[in-house]
């Protein structure tokens, strides 16, 4: 459920009863069953009625009991643990698809997790050391896949360059390619360079021509059923993909891998907005999440949209369906 003091628990209320969300799927939401009957309560007092009532759905009900006054720290930890037992259940179903709503990194440190993220916690508790956190969405208009994948994540901006290397990035490209190949059997693959217009030849930074581009020529050669293009201008790297995104005419590329954070994630959230889905790759299961906060200004005011929740769910279904991607992990 993530942290209930946010949108997350109407979100998920509003999404399961959605007509888009397929109807032979087994839900188990992990979390408080009394924060979900008093949220549906309150929304129902606000005139909401596309609900789904907690009544009719399976719960594993935790309670988290608090060991301070800091109600910002409680909900962080149950929101923790929340995540900690879904793992643990998804773990017991071969063919289980976890979906994480959103949380509070800063409730999590006040309550002594010092994790900066979900994907972070999914990575440590499967023992797994190269997963990808991938960014997807599937275009309502074309019915195209759009991809970006993260080189680096939860970093300050100041450390990318330190954190990027050959290795790492081979090791992000396997999981791209991998993804990628569940929808075809040759992709385009793109890659942004770290520096303004990819560096000019070193003379806006020194990273493309020291090593990115031989990282890709390298990986290029073992991989060459991969059209693997880049590093290119970060500025004018997705322009294609408004276009894949809107036009079903337009010429398709499978996905982009940005160096970090904020420079994929500008991109995904002008183009695809609510679509958008937060998607960990490399685990031994399926893990979605809907791209964007807990919205803490907004909740209980009835207002949170639920298309990225709704999203998330199709996504987890749809990819943990295509046993090629699941069991390459």
């Amino acid at each position: 459920m993530g942290d209930e003091s946010g949108i997350g628990p109407e979100i998920i209320l509003k999404a399961l009863c959605s007509n888009e969300i397929p109807k032979n799927i087994e839900f188990k939401l992990v979390g408080s069953e009394k924060n979900l009957h008093d949220t549906y309560e309150h929304l129902r007092s606000l005139g909401l009625e596309s609900l789904a009532n907690p009544k009719n759905l399976k719960i594993h009900d935790l309670e988290v009991s608090s060991t301070n006054n800091n109600s910002k720290s409680s909900y962080g930890d149950s929101s923790f643990q929340y995540l900690k037992k879904a793992i643990e259940i998804v773990k017991q179903y071969p063919d289980s698809a976890l979906v994480t709503g959103p949380i509070c990194k800063k409730s999590w440190s006040l309550a002594g997790h010092d994790f900066t993220g979900q994907t972070e916690v999914l990575a440590k508790s499967c023992g797994v050391k190269n997963v990808g956190m991938l960014f997807t969405a599937k275009s309502p208009i074309t019915g195209w896949r759009f991809n970006t994948l993260l080189a680096t994540t939860h970093i300050a901006l100041c450390e990318v360059s330190k954190k990027l290397n050959t290795e790492l990035i081979h090791s992000k490209l396997d999981l791209f390619k991998d993804f990628c190949n569940t929808y075809n059997d040759k992709p385009t693959l793109k890659v942004a360079g770290l520096n303004p217009h990819a560096g000019e030849e070193g003379i806006l930074g020194h990273e493309e021509k020291d090593w990115l581009n031989d990282a890709l020529i390298t990986w290029s050669k073992k991989n060459r059923n991969i059209k693997l293009l880049g590093p290119l201008s970060p500025d004018s790297c997705w322009n294609s993909s408004v276009k894949a995104w809107s036009d079903k005419n337009a010429e398709k590329h499978d996905g982009i891998l940005a160096m970090y954070h904020d420079q994929g994630l500008i991109p995904m959230k002008v183009i695809a907005l609510n679509y958008s889905v937060n998607t960990t790759i490399g685990l031994p299961f399926i893990r979605t999440s809907p791209d964007h906060g807990t919205g803490f200004d907004i909740a209980g005011k009835g207002v949170a949209q639920s298309q990225s929740m709704i999203e998330a769910i199709k996504a987890a279904v749809e990819i943990t369906n295509n046993s090629r991607l699941l069991y390459t992990h």
